[in-house]
Formats: structure tokens, C-alpha cells, sequence
């Protein structure tokens, strides 16, 4: 008899609706916290994504050093000549008579 007044009393209606919706509210919440763009799932794209930006800054990183070496070398004050030279022959196609010049494929 007390299961009948429970069934038909209206506030045990709304307390019942209001756990049940407290816990799909937290079931939500946990879904989203698994499977949401920045849920525990996406951990291993974002470490993946990180292990190949490691990569590219450290291929980076080498180029911009031979870069500062280069830029170095053609310092107005005190250049490479054997630097200015290859610039020289590359960009005015400059030789000097007693050269020949062996063009190679793929080397334009």
C-alpha cells in the first residue's frame, strides 16, 4: 500500500524526475569529458600532433642555424671569398676563363 501512495504522490513524481535528470546530466558530462574534443580520447592525437611539430621545429631549427652561419659569412666587414664566390658564379653565371663548367642534372 505505501508503494501505490508513492507511485501516485506528485512529489515523489518530481523527486524522481529530478535525480533522473540530475544523473543524465552527469552521464552527459562524463561523455563529453571522454569523447569531446579535449576528452581523454583526443590525448593521443594531441600527442601525436606534438611529436610531429617536435620534428618539424627541430628540422626548423636547423635550417635558421645554417642560415645565421651563412649570414655570418657574408658579413659586410670580413666576407667569405670562397662564399662570395659560389654566390657570384651562381646568380651573374660568372667564370673566370681558365674554368669549365660541368652542368650536373637536377642542379639548376
Amino acid at each position: 500500500m505505501a508503494r501505490a501512495r508513492r507511485k501516485k504522490n506528485p512529489d515523489y513524481l518530481k523527486s524522481m524526475f529530478g535525480s533522473g535528470l540530475a544523473l543524465l546530466a552527469l552521464l552527459l558530462i562524463a561523455a563529453y569529458a571522454l569523447l569531446g574534443p579535449t576528452g581523454i580520447i583526443a590525448w593521443t592525437d594531441y600527442k601525436q600532433a606534438l611529436n610531429e611539430r617536435t620534428e618539424e621545429l627541430a628540422q626548423l631549427e636547423k635550417r635558421r642555424d645554417a642560415l645565421r652561419n651563412r649570414q655570418k659569412l657574408l658579413d659586410p666587414a670580413n666576407v667569405d671569398p670562397d662564399l662570395a664566390g659560389e654566390i657570384m658564379r651562381k646568380e651573374l653565371n660568372v667564370v673566370a676563363p681558365d674554368e669549365v663548367v660541368v652542368p650536373l642534372k637536377g642542379n639548376e
